[in-house]
């Protein structure tokens, strides 16, 4: 299989069910070049490499993407500003200078975790994506920024349309492209207009959230708040929706490790740092540039090429993982880049934990004799953020 067929493969939705054994063809050589004439990286070693070196920028502008948010978030920006705004951003949603905060919410997600299984009491098949793994981190995000338990249904569509958008700007054009990139570019001006709207309200009628906080203390810009909080509404339960469907979809498969789970609670703590390795929310970090020649691999990346790092592909690197295609709660040394790493490494990544350990914990308990309806089931677009579309789970009833 040549390079650029394998790359092709792999955003090929086609492929979205199973692209491990793609990315097993990729490490065979760490960097390849794509059709774009963008560079892909696909090992562990390499990609850790890169996370941490200042030659990599993560600032879109610098990749020549004209029609990107303005102005970006401070995940798509480098120092000094990414430190800056991350700062301000972090001061209200949690440690160094909030410790307690999140901590503080497992009390309410426990209550909400409880009443949406409650809900399916008299169900007998359930999507676990519309009926839990959605509904739940939504509702906290949106209640950690400020916004209204009414209008959180009205991101869905936005959320899935800029999500859908970033995996079509940085793959190889395919059929249908160009009408993922129309909807994106709206639903961006929709979601942003919402959100000057809500950040006015706030500064007017200030409450103990984070839009609250940012809009109050004059450390941003109107603008750069709407970046931050578009960036956290969407990448604050976005990928915590994928990590609990594929981590409920893995304990499917293996029905002696869902067992376990329900009998001992505990596990859930290093189960869901397996599952971030295993089968993580977050497949490729895109939008990456050289603003320097990089020796990689001994191949050189000019300087101006763009960089895609392949994080599921580092995180299954046999080279790095012992037995990398095994589930295994009790694996040492378990540092996986489910949440990225170096100076971008995920903001809400105590939160996700929290919400993933949780959720499947009650997931195990609750649901009574789980079967999938379909294997593998059906998947979103997108070959960034990786998860069903929709898991159809039939069961015997919802244990109290």
């Amino acid at each position: 299989m040549s390079e650029e067929t394998t790359i092709r493969q792999v955003f090929d939705p086609a492929s979205r069910h199973d692209p491990f054994p793609l990315y097993a063809e990729l490490r065979k050589r760490p960097v390849h070049r794509d059709p774009s004439g963008s560079y892909v990286v696909s090992t562990y070693r390499d990609i850790v490499a890169l996370l941490h070196d200042p030659r990599l920028s993560s600032d879109v502008r610098k990749r020549g993407i004209h029609d990107a948010p303005v102005p970006p978030p401070f995940i798509s920006i480098d120092p000094p500003e990414h430190d800056r705004l991350r700062s301000l951003a972090m001061a209200y949603f949690g440690p160094p200078h909030r410790p307690g905060l999140i901590a503080a919410t497992e009390p309410r997600l426990r209550e909400l975790v409880e009443e949406l299984i409650d809900g399916l009491a008299d169900k007998r098949r359930i999507d676990i994506v519309d009926d839990f793994a959605y509904p739940m981190p939504i509702t906290m995000i949106c209640h950690l920024l400020g916004v209204p338990r009414e209008d959180e249904r009205r991101f869905h569509g936005w959320a899935t349309d800029l999500v859908n958008n970033a995996g079509a700007r940085f793959g190889p054009d395919a059929p249908g492209t160009q009408e993922l990139l129309r909807r994106g570019s709206k639903s961006v001006g929709e979601l942003s207009a919402y959100l000057a709207e809500l950040v006015e309200r706030h500064r007017k009628d200030p409450g103990d959230d984070l839009i609250s906080g940012l809009a109050t203390d004059g450390g941003m810009s109107d603008e750069d708040i709407n970046s931050t909080a578009r960036l956290l509404l969407v990448a604050g339960h976005e990928t915590t929706v994928n990590l609990i469907a594929n981590g409920m979809l893995t304990l499917l498969r293996l029905p002696a490790l869902l067992e376990r789970l329900r009998e001992d609670p505990e596990l859930a703590v290093p189960l869901v740092e397996e599952l971030l390795r295993f089968e993580p929310p977050v497949h490729m970090l895109p939008a990456r540039t050289a603003i320097a020649d990089i020796e990689v691999a001994g191949v050189t990346i000019p300087k101006g090429s763009g960089v895609n790092l392949v994080l599921a592909s580092g995180s299954r690197d046999p080279a790095r993982f012992s037995d990398p295609e095994r589930v295994d709660p009790e694996r040492e040394d378990n540092q996986h880049l489910g949440f990225g790493g170096g100076i971008h490494y995920c903001f809400g990544a105590p939160l996700a934990r929290l919400e993933a350990q949780i959720a499947l914990n009650a997931l195990a308990r609750r649901l009574e004799n789980p079967r999938l309806v379909k294997d593998p089931p059906p998947y979103r677009l997108s070959p960034i953020l990786r998860g069903p579309q929709q898991l159809l789970v039939d069961v015997d009833g919802i244990r109290s």
